[in-house]
């Protein structure tokens, strides 16, 4: 099945490629607590899984009544410990078990916006002796050292432009959350507190002084989670 890009429109996988930037200044104090976590226990983050009805960077809208009814039937992979997610968007619908990095404990609505409960599977390895042996590992890893990770869903379905807005269509079906370097979807960040969520309300335009280094590195981060 095609993998529709940006702007497209028709059926495919939606992946919410990275896209974007924020600042490092913007998120100094969320950063300095992640780093002071105690990664020896289970690490349970909080993260913004999706918005209704907010254009996404990638051109996308998802409607209200469509997310409403994904997120009702992904608490049945919830309430199984089915809602498992990897680490960076692959390029197929289904969820590699190689690459697991995290699962969905919880998810609630705050407005428009879908709030999540998030566990990083993490190894014995990591937590006695710091050794990075699985991708959950990894995301704790790069965590601890002041990475900012996003959060982006991905699912099958159709886009049809109506009234110059690409609109996800009814047959779209939910497939998962992956942890990515920069989220298409407005403030989609991880953060170790729900009320975090408001340093992230930042505008889907790219900042003007977003220089090629900085993509470089963005780019560098997306190649390595990849591997």
């Amino acid at each position: 099945m095609k993998i529709l890009g940006p702007n497209e429109t028709g059926k495919g996988i939606l992946i919410e490629y990275d896209a974007g930037h924020v600042s490092p200044d913007d998120n100094k104090k969320i950063i300095s607590e992640m780093k002071d976590m105690d990664f020896s226990q289970d690490l349970i983050l909080y993260a913004v899984l999706q918005k209704y009805d907010t254009p996404n960077k990638n051109g996308r809208i998802y409607p209200e009544a469509l997310l409403k009814r994904e997120n009702d039937k992904y608490q049945t992979l919830i309430k199984k410990g089915g809602a498992l997610n990897e680490l960076n968007h692959p390029s197929s619908s289904l969820i590699d078990l190689d690459r697991v990095s995290h699962s969905i404990l919880e998810t609630w609505w705050d407005g428009k916006i879908l709030m999540g409960k998030i566990k990083l599977f993490t190894s014995p390895g990591w937590k006695k002796m710091g050794i990075v042996s699985t991708k959950g590992d990894q995301a704790a890893m790069l965590i601890m050292n002041g990475a900012t990770l996003g959060i982006s869903s991905r699912g099958v379905g159709s886009l049809k432009s109506e009234r110059g807005q690409n609109i996800v269509q009814e047959d779209f079906e939910l497939v998962c959350f992956d942890l990515v370097s920069s989220p298409s979807t407005p403030g989609a960040y991880v953060f170790n507190d729900p009320s975090d969520r408001d340093q992230y309300q930042e505008s889907i335009q790219e900042k003007p002084e977003l220089n090629d280094r900085m993509k470089k590195l963005m780019g560098g981060l997306d190649k390595f989670l990849s591997k």
